[in-house]
């Protein structure tokens, strides 16, 4: 693939500013994109590998994603990874996310908590709310050696502020540990308004057997509300063998 280069640092604090994306290469990853939103994996491989022949950034993360995913392609994280790298080089928000995500698993990588928790300053520092999300997990888990629930209740509100349906189901998590419903269902409230599938199922599990009646009433609405919305289009990364602590993470 051409301009492929080598990350400038261990956490890219040099990298480049992402230029714009050229039309040809925003239209190869639409097309991709539409694809995958189908099931089409297989036809939806040489878009995306197209669109990152051009160098790119936003092309480079998007194939990297292809291999993490296992879009049309064996599944190959450490290839996902080295994608990952070159765009997160470049100033690709994104791949820093996702880099950050298989680092933290140790998937494809050796596992590194401490570098996914700068990846994800440096995501979030371009904007990325959901990689505030996962900084508050990581501060739950204790990436400091502590468990730090306050400022994890900060990097969610953060996050929630910032509009991640997952950042207001972990709010509301918090909530339900400290007894607070009417917090907890204003945060399941404003979950549901993403309309994810996976949020719906969320919401039921963290409500389980609950006899209250108002959470009662958030679970009968995420039911119904799973029962009548379709997928919507993947957009970042779902973790399926994450941590109980990290369970709630971005998608």
């Amino acid at each position: 693939m051409a301009s492929c280069g080598q990350p400038v640092g261990p956490d890219f604090e040099n990298e480049m500013p992402v230029v714009s994306c050229p039309p040809q290469v925003q239209a190869q990853l639409l097309l991709g994109q539409m694809h995958v939103d189908r099931g089409w994996l297989a036809e939806a491989f040489p878009y995306f590998e197209a669109a990152a022949r051009s160098g790119h950034p936003v092309a480079v993360n998007m194939l990297g994603r292809a291999y993490e995913r296992g879009w049309g392609v064996p599944r190959n994280p450490a290839q996902a990874a080295a994608y990952f790298e070159t765009a997160a080089a470049r100033g690709e928000t994104w791949a820093m996310f996702n880099l950050a995500d298989l680092l933290l698993l140790g998937d494809g990588v050796p596992k590194n908590r401490a570098r996914a928790y700068r990846l994800y300053v440096s995501s979030a520092e371009k904007g990325n709310v959901k990689a505030l999300n996962m900084l508050g997990l990581l501060h739950e888990d204790g990436i400091s050696g502590v468990p730090d629930p306050e400022g994890a209740k900060v990097f969610f509100q953060a996050a929630s502020e910032g509009g991640d349906c997952w950042a207001d189901l972990n709010l509301a998590r918090l909530a339900l540990a400290q007894q607070d419903v009417p917090v907890a269902v204003s945060c399941f409230q404003r979950a549901l308004q993403s309309g994810f599938p996976d949020v719906s199922q969320a919401i039921i599990a963290l409500i389980g057997r609950s006899e209250n009646s108002a959470l009662h009433a958030v679970k009968a609405q995420a039911i119904r509300q799973l029962a009548q919305k379709e997928p919507p289009r993947i957009v970042s990364t779902t973790f399926d063998q994450l941590s109980s602590g990290e369970r709630l993470c971005a998608e």
